[in-house]
């Protein structure tokens, strides 16, 4: 049975908080001290990676990872074969067995697909939101968006209190990190490039960028079934820019370079 992995975050970041002492950080003592967030700013490259990577392992920990010959992701790896690296960083991917309709890459290029969105999407669609996603690391969107949630509040105070050495974090923080990692917010500017780098990022791998265009269509009729408005759905693309002048651009842009859309196809489960 599918769990809701939000649910599975808080649920663990309660309990670590319990068992942990995560209640024993001073918010005001963090956010008050200038000299620790001159230390905290100055995290190198291999610090943060070290942090993403800590975070993604307990990600995938905490979270039902399905096997290599479970059916999602013998469907997964096919779709994504041949496409190993992302400028350089290199790519991995997994499917969390969880009800959320979602996805999310991270700045080490782990990338995590559900299980639920795959079973609502096709293989050109789903290649699409992969691709958008993978987009927001191009651009160093997912980097900044987790520096700055290790730079607020009690992840603040233990990152700079290490005087530059990257910091071991507890269950608790490690829960907070991950549920940044899937709810990362981000302005319709960086939407917009997103969707323009992940359409780049599918041409240079020999994919169609037509699903780019295709998931959006697939979000925006879920959008407008009143029964799925409170659904993660609505959630996975309520900052995103209006779906519409997304779905838009995007057709143009597939048409002036001369690419043909696919023929429709029902969602692979």
């Amino acid at each position: 049975m599918k769990r809701n992995l939000l649910k599975i975050v808080i649920a663990m970041v309660f309990v670590a908080s319990a068992n942990c002492g995560f209640a024993q950080f001073n918010l005001k003592k963090a956010i008050g001290s200038a000299a620790k967030t001159a230390q905290a700013l100055t995290l190198t490259d291999e610090q943060m990676a070290a942090y993403v990577k800590e975070s993604v392992d307990w990600m995938d920990k905490h979270n039902p990872v399905l096997p290599d010959d479970d059916p999602y992701t013998i469907r997964l790896k096919k779709l994504v074969d041949g496409i190993t690296n992302a400028d350089g960083i290199p790519l991995n991917f997994k499917v969390y067995d969880v009800i959320d309709v979602n996805a999310f890459a991270c700045p080490d290029g782990s990338v995590r697909v559900f299980s639920s969105l795959m079973d609502i999407m096709n293989d050109d669609e789903l290649l699409g939101v992969i691709g958008h996603e993978i987009g927001h690391v191009l651009k160093r969107h997912s980097k900044n968006a987790f520096k700055t949630e290790l730079l607020t509040g009690a992840l603040k105070d233990a990152v700079a209190s290490t005087g530059g050495t990257a910091a071991a974090l507890t269950e608790s923080q490690l829960g907070t990190l991950g549920e940044s990692l899937i709810n990362a917010k981000y302005s319709q500017k960086q939407e917009s490039e997103a969707d323009d780098c992940g359409y780049d990022f599918l041409v240079s791998n020999g994919r169609n960028p037509w699903g780019i265009v295709m998931s959006f269509e697939k979000l925006q009729s879920l959008e407008g079934d009143a029964a799925k408005k409170a659904s993660a759905v609505s959630k996975m693309f309520s900052s995103h820019p209006e779906t519409k002048k997304r779905i838009e651009k995007m057709t143009k842009r597939c048409q002036k370079d001369g690419y043909e859309r696919p023929a429709a196809q029902e969602a692979a489960k």
